[in-house]
């Protein structure tokens, strides 16, 4: 079976979408800092965002594994518990880094200004989605930010992102 990110990487209309709006960069996997985790469990960069932020596999294995995101001001949350999890949150609702609360309420808010913008997102997601083979029944928003805040509280406590020169531990960005 080829890898998700294969498929990604061949699918040019599903990789425009998660580069924009979900802002998901499968050419930024390096973090612009040295860092560890708590748990001395592997770390591996894999992707980016504009911001400088990265996204991270934890562990050993392929793309079944938890992924971690750390942004470039020292915050950082597990995400997904797997690779197909993230891409459904970065497709269903990739103003997640907007999201304070992760209320259905706020992503209500947030989805409206994207759509305010982009008109078509919801057709071009959907093609995105069925591209990669994760649709064509995505999770509802409200859905994909309660399992986010979920997974960043429940499971997050044993993925702690280090800053390696200080010793330093990362912010909780979700639930900290």
């Amino acid at each position: 079976m080829e890898s998700l990110i294969a498929t990604l990487r061949a699918q040019d209309e599903a990789a425009r979408f998660l580069a924009w709006p979900g802002d998901f960069d499968l050419e930024q996997g390096d973090h612009v800092e040295e860092v560890h985790l708590a748990s001395g469990g592997a770390l591996q960069g894999f992707a980016g965002d504009g911001a400088g932020g990265t996204y991270f596999f934890c562990g050993e294995g392929g793309e079944e594994r938890p992924i971690l995101y750390a942004d470039s001001e020292g915050g950082a949350a597990l995400v997904a518990i797997v690779l197909p999890e993230l891409l459904r949150l970065l497709l269903v609702a990739p103003w997640w880094r907007d999201c304070r609360a992760f209320t259905d309420e706020e992503g209500r808010q947030l989805s409206a200004e994207y759509l305010e913008d982009m008109p078509d997102l919801v057709a071009r997601r959907d093609r995105a989605a069925a591209a990669l083979g994760l649709g064509p029944d995505l999770p509802s928003q409200g859905e994909v930010l309660a399992r986010v805040r979920d997974v960043a509280v429940r499971r997050g406590e044993d993925f702690v992102l280090v800053f390696t020169p200080e010793g330093t531990e990362y912010e909780r960005l979700i639930g900290g």
